[in-house]
């Protein structure tokens, strides 16, 4: 008898249910709309006194996981917490995200999104994270047209390990986000030259890995000896 494991579907539906309706409630306790703006943010961070950084970090995630752009965040955290502390912020959040979005596919069989994986976009992503692990999720994550829940939703249905995922996850997001966080920096005044000259530094390595991982060929494309 074949074990349909319908009670994970199941679950995964009640998760997000409850993930949806959670985010709902600490909106509305705070009294920011749903995908906030900078001034709601910074309203909710200065209410919370030295528990801030954490707020900040808590509502990037519940709001990350499902496909929310991740723009706002990482700008405001800039102008909050200035270029270092804002990026370390952005990085964490976007860290935990992923993984928590990763894991609820996998955990999940996949069921949810199985159905949105088979545009030719999607096909070629998930190949790449098949064969090429922690190359390819940092290559695909320095692409700005590879949006970031889809991105996490493909690696969870892919073959790709949970290691080099969350290696890759930080590596490919580190040069947008220290660039984007800098900017925010730098509405402040109190951005440091040198870290222009290092945002500068990763957008080269970002270009030059996507370029790596687009010419690299997946073994079934790889020419016959």
């Amino acid at each position: 008898m074949t074990d349909v494991r319908w009670w994970r579907p199941l679950l995964a539906c009640l998760g997000l249910v409850l993930l949806a309706s959670l985010v709902v409630l600490v909106a509305r306790a705070s009294g920011i709309s749903v995908v906030p703006q900078f001034g709601e943010l910074r309203r909710v961070v200065e209410s919370t006194g030295a528990w801030g950084p954490l707020a900040f970090v808590l509502l990037q995630v519940l709001l990350n996981v499902p496909p929310f752009p991740r723009t706002v965040f990482t700008v405001s955290a800039g102008v909050l917490f200035g270029a270092v502390a804002g990026t370390v912020l952005t990085l964490l959040a976007t860290a935990l995200a992923a993984v928590a979005a990763f894991l609820l596919v996998r955990l999940t069989g996949g069921r949810l999104v199985a159905r949105y994986a088979t545009h030719p976009r999607a096909v070629w992503v998930r190949r790449r994270l098949d064969h090429h692990g922690t190359l390819a999720v940092t290559s695909l994550r320095l692409i700005p047209m590879v949006p970031f829940a889809a991105m996490n939703y493909l690696a969870g249905l892919s073959q790709v390990r949970f290691r080099p995922y969350l290696v890759g996850t930080v590596l490919g997001s580190a040069p947008g986000t220290i660039a984007i966080v800098a900017l925010g920096d730098a509405v402040t005044g109190h951005l440091p030259p040198a870290l222009l000259i290092v945002s500068g530094g990763c957008a080269v390595v970002g270009l030059a890995g996507v370029v790596l991982a687009a010419r690299r060929p997946l073994p079934e494309e790889e020419p016959a000896a």
